[in-house]
């Protein structure tokens, strides 16, 4: 008898548990790093559910990104010392919410569990009107991204940098232009720069090739792109690098560059393939490319700017 439904029974009941624990947690500290953990025991469900690409990008985004920026955020939070404490809800309305959330996870599951056998599917024609535009690309997912719905996903791209320039416009006038505040002290601590030299030339390598493997197999610009974040977040932690000012014109053409060129082939498909987003089937492949390859330094320069917060007056501080 396979051990494999038990295992998922265990992970199933593990993930339950991970995210009581974070509902409860006595301090945000404890309460982030069980989300972290969340997140990373979602990786391994999206792979019993071969998905790989989806595990990935929760792997990258839902346990290492966000789990940094939920941490930031609960260190300048806990700086704040003059804020008067909020008023906390009353035990009604914390039953309420509770039972609220029951019940929407129970229509959830009823609704699975009233599926017909076979559930029914558009994966067979989403497969068949994505195969040609995605001419020559060995993986489904990249290809249902980059053609089927190539708009959606230039539009995903759009609202990172909108959430950018949303974290940078909460700074203050006289600091607008100027550097996010370091990631550590001023001092750089020992361990954590030689792990930073240790991991980021091989993260680097590992995006870059998740990056291009993803037109045949699972990865892609997002995966790669979180990857190579993940680098340069490192590398700022151990204060081997500074973040940069927010009116550098590289890092401004770095986050524009993904959208833009997407946006720019899109346009330019109405006039060589006959449709906007389209693309000639014998030049499809490398064209995808193309495009992934700066959606690949958009997303690479829009997570760590995220987690780097607004400018500062002085960033030293």
């Amino acid at each position: 008898m396979s051990l494999l439904p038990y295992l998922d029974i265990g992970l199933a009941v593990l993930i339950v548990a991970v995210a009581i624990w974070t509902i409860a947690a006595p301090d945000l500290f404890a309460a982030v790093v069980g989300y972290v953990a969340y997140g990373l025991l979602l990786a391994f469900v999206w792979i019993r559910l071969y998905a790989p690409d989806v595990a990935l990008t929760e792997a990258a985004v839902g346990g290492g990104v966000t789990g940094v920026v939920l941490i930031t955020a609960g260190k300048r939070l806990g700086a704040l010392k003059n804020i008067a404490p909020e008023v906390q809800p009353g035990l009604p309305f914390k039953i309420l919410t509770g039972v609220l959330a029951a019940l929407v996870a129970s229509a959830v599951c009823g609704a699975i569990l009233m599926l017909p056998e076979p559930p029914p599917s558009l994966a067979p024609e989403a497969a068949a009107a994505a195969s040609g535009a995605g001419a020559g690309l060995g993986n489904p997912i990249t290809a249902v991204l980059m053609s089927y719905r190539s708009f959606d996903t230039m539009l995903e791209k759009i609202v990172l940098i909108l959430a950018v320039i949303g974290v940078w416009s909460v700074s203050t006038d006289k600091a607008w232009g100027g550097a996010p505040p370091p990631f550590r002290q001023p001092k750089p601590y020992a361990p954590m720069v030689f792990l930073a030299q240790l991991l980021a030339p091989v993260g680097i390598l590992i995006g870059i090739h998740i990056f291009w493997t993803g037109a045949n197999a699972p990865g892609g610009a997002f995966q790669g792109g979180a990857l190579l974040a993940a680098m340069w977040m490192i590398t700022m932690m151990a204060r081997l690098l500074e973040p940069p000012r927010v009116d550098a014109q590289w890092l401004r053409l770095a986050l524009v560059a993904g959208p833009a060129v997407f946006l720019i082939t899109g346009l330019t498909g109405e006039f060589v393939a006959g449709s906007f987003f389209a693309y000639p089937p014998s030049l499809a492949k490398p064209i995808i490319l193309f495009i992934e390859a700066f959606m690949l330094l958009s997303i690479a320069a829009a997570l760590p700017m995220l987690v780097a917060g607004p400018p500062s007056e002085r960033p030293d501080q």
